[in-house]
């Protein structure tokens, strides 16, 4: 079947938000420390503790923003054990990954500053399950409150003359699991109560984001919404995609795991769209934005390792997945506000591993380079139409694809061919606009298993691409490589 894509230049009335580019990095394994905290002592070269490759390679990216201290660990976080002279902050077990002694060095004053390093914005996730109103409560005075205050006064003593300002917050994580293992009725009303608290201080205005479903609990929406969506700014989503049947590894697999993986990823579109049908009915007007706050690939972990530290290698696989979600956010960002990938570093389908002084950038890394085209840019409704990649009695598209036009004018294409083997060809039509140049750029590999390692960190990276062919009429004819991912940028 031929493949086409109608691209409609002249029309589009949806910005894809840049926070759908949001990162997560959350107190689990080697994330935090090691990853992003070396300590300012530390022989790793580093600004205030903060690790200064990774820095550099983040702000590549332009992160949008990056969400703080977890997951599961912001449920059992306390956040004054994280301020003040840090060889007197008191230690805290990490029940939930790995049982591991925290010494509460990096906190909030930590944090803030890797968000100042990034220059992105900072999304907090405040300790519904247990914590106190109280506790969240003075926390938002202690970042936010601009005049004089038991809270503001505090942070004042421990060196933060002005507040941060801080937009996003999120009232509790995964309530309905480990964050409280609360049912929707009861958690809808605990929303209420500790947003009721969480007040505006002088021109910081909070964006509140309720604890949502996991993946397709589709009741828990119809809940919240009902019962405490006019309360609400986000409503958060979390879905991940499991390794195949046969290979739980994320390095060693076949053809058929390959497959399984991307179909589990694809699902996001129906999960997304589901979720917010439900939204629809209660906010018609779209004002609650579907925060997908949790995403992404989750495999077996590297051998030898802490299984609860939940380190993983990144393939050529998991850059598909990054791909082909990201188009999918694009065609509903009429609802999808923000969204950040699991996790920044070290962690499940990271942008960046460690090891040591070493540092490695993953496949999922370059695609949200390559993709970063798309923050802030227009969507441009695009008419497709494409064949399918089959696998036993199965099939999915064998390409995903979305557009925009950037402030500059420019329009992007991302094109993903999601096949093993199997190259194959897109039709592109640019209708409402002429186009006197184009520039391409390709992640592509030679395997299926494909990665990066300490001792090859270039085995996977982006490259030139000139499969292209453009006409007089406005058609762009692309020559997709199986495996592989394609931006255009055409002016």
């Amino acid at each position: 079947m031929k493949n086409s894509m109608i691209i409609c230049a002249d029309q589009g009335k949806q910005k894809i938000s840049r926070h759908i580019y949001g990162h997560f990095a959350e107190h689990l394994g080697r994330c935090i420390y090691e990853g992003l905290w070396v300590g300012e002592d530390s022989k790793i070269p580093n600004t205030r503790g903060i690790r200064s490759d990774v820095v550099k390679a983040l702000k590549k990216l332009n992160v949008p923003n990056l969400r703080w201290p977890g997951g599961c660990f912001a449920d059992e976080y306390h956040w004054m054990d994280g301020i003040g002279q840090r060889e007197k902050r008191p230690t805290m077990i990490n029940t939930h990954w790995g049982g591991v002694t925290e010494n509460n060095h990096f906190g909030t004053h930590e944090f803030l500053e890797l968000c100042g390093q990034l220059g992105c914005e900072p999304y907090i996730c405040g300790n519904v399950g247990s914590g106190t109103v109280k506790e969240m409560s003075q926390w938002v005075e202690y970042i936010n409150m601009d005049g004089k205050s038991p809270m503001a006064d505090l942070r004042r003593r421990n060196g933060c003359e002005t507040p941060w300002k801080v937009k996003w917050w999120g009232v509790g994580n995964e309530s309905w699991g480990c964050g409280g293992n609360m049912r929707p009725e009861y958690y809808a009303d605990e929303y209420r109560r500790y947003a009721t608290y969480c007040r505006n201080y002088g021109d910081a205005g909070l964006y509140k984001i309720a604890c949502g479903a996991n993946s397709t609990d589709y009741s828990w929406t119809e809940v919240l919404m009902r019962e405490a969506g006019r309360h609400m700014d986000g409503l958060s989503l979390h879905y991940y995609c499991g390794s195949g049947r046969t290979s739980r590894s994320a390095t060693r697999y076949g053809a058929e795991d390959w497959f399984e993986l991307l179909k589990k990823a694809l699902l996001m579109e129906e999960i997304v769209a589901r979720h917010s049908t439900i939204m629809d009915k209660y906010d018609p007007e779209k004002r609650v934005g579907l925060i997908v706050d949790e995403w992404g690939s989750w495999h077996e972990v590297e051998p030898g390792t802490n299984p609860g530290f939940l380190y993983q290698q990144n393939t050529m696989r998991d850059a598909m997945v990054a791909a082909l979600t990201f188009n999918i956010f694009h065609s509903h960002a009429d609802r999808v506000q923000m969204a950040n990938i699991a996790q920044t570093i070290n962690v499940l389908q990271a942008m960046i591993l460690t090891e040591g002084a070493k540092m490695v950038l993953t496949p999922t890394y370059h695609v949200f380079e390559m993709f970063k085209v798309h923050q802030d840019s227009m969507l441009l409704p695009a008419h497709t139409s494409f064949g399918t990649y089959e696998m036993g009695n199965e099939n999915i598209p064998q390409v995903s694809g979305s557009a925009s036009r950037s402030a500059g004018g420019k329009i992007n294409v991302s094109l993903c061919n999601l096949h093993h083997v199997a190259d194959t060809v897109v039709e592109c039509e640019i209708r409402g606009a002429r186009f006197s140049g184009i520039r391409g750029r390709i992640l592509a590999t030679d395997s299926i298993g494909s990665h990066n390692t300490f001792e090859k960190p270039n085995s996977v990276k982006p490259e030139h691409f000139d499969g292209f062919k453009s006409s007089s009429k406005g058609t762009i004819s692309v020559e997709l490589p199986a495996r592989s991912v394609v931006v255009l940028e055409i002016e």
